[in-house]
């Protein structure tokens, strides 16, 4: 308990899935969550429950692609919590699977706008409200290590995400601000059952093939994020930095 006590955190993408996991994990181990999305009624619902159990929550709509949201939110964030601790840059979406040759112009900026630029923009806004010590979480994904055949601009953001994650981290290392990547492997989130559903899949048959290819026998579930999210936002890796926490059940052991 209390691992992340009185620390104010920014959850971006906090209603669904690992953003959803990691605001109740990190409340639940005393921080102050500051919940961000576009999902209004889910977030709000997200906050809800965690000040219902006792914790410290509340919501912000925030599209992390639009700069004057973000700058605007993060100072509300600030004035609220009387400042920011610890980010975590977990607002993300897959885009549509085509070939590289068949994609359009608008598919591939509408991911890079939400997966590169927001981690961007949030890490922009956030650092001018650190204090003493900053401590920034971006969620690359097993695809920012290696490739497989499918939704090629989500790859390619994961990728620059990782890269994002090294530069920072140096850049910003003399101003004790810490920066680190989570590399998740499949995880059974709403984002990766809807891509079941946009290939005509049954959900369930593609999650049998999904824990195939996991040589742990399964695919994982968003607490299993949500705890390397906490101990990266816990003074617990405190000599971590431009480091890559994967999570993925063995799956880039292969």
């Amino acid at each position: 308990m209390d691992r992340v006590k009185d620390k104010v955190i920014i959850v971006t993408g906090g209603s669904l899935g690992i953003g959803k996991a990691s605001c109740e994990l990190l409340a639940k181990e005393g921080a102050k969550v500051a919940l961000t999305d576009i999902k209004d009624d889910e977030g709000q619902k997200v906050a809800d429950e965690i000040t219902s159990n006792g914790g410290k929550a509340k919501y912000w709509h925030m599209n992390v692609a639009d700069e004057e949201e973000v700058k605007n939110t993060f100072k509300d964030i600030n004035d609220t919590f009387g400042g920011i601790d610890v980010l975590v840059n977990n607002a993300g979406i897959a885009g549509k699977d085509k070939k590289t040759h068949e994609l359009t112009s608008e598919e591939w900026d509408k991911v890079i706008d939400v997966n590169v630029k927001g981690v961007f923009l949030c890490t922009k806004y956030a650092i001018p409200h650190f204090k003493d010590k900053g401590n920034i979480i971006n969620l690359s994904s097993i695809y920012g290590i290696i490739s497989s055949p499918d939704i090629p601009p989500y790859h390619a953001s994961k990728g620059a995400v990782r890269l994002m994650t090294k530069t920072d981290a140096l850049l910003y290392a003399n101003d004790n601000i810490r920066v680190n990547s989570v590399h998740p492997g499949f995880i059974w989130t709403p984002l990766v059952e809807n891509l079941a559903k946009d290939t005509g899949q049954d959900p369930e048959e593609f999650r049998k093939q999904l824990d195939k290819q996991h040589p742990i026998g399964h695919v994982g579930e968003p607490n299993d994020i949500a705890w390397g999210i906490l101990f990266l936002a816990s003074d617990e890796s405190k000599f971590m930095t431009g480091s890559e926490l994967v999570i993925d059940g063995g799956y880039t052991c292969k």
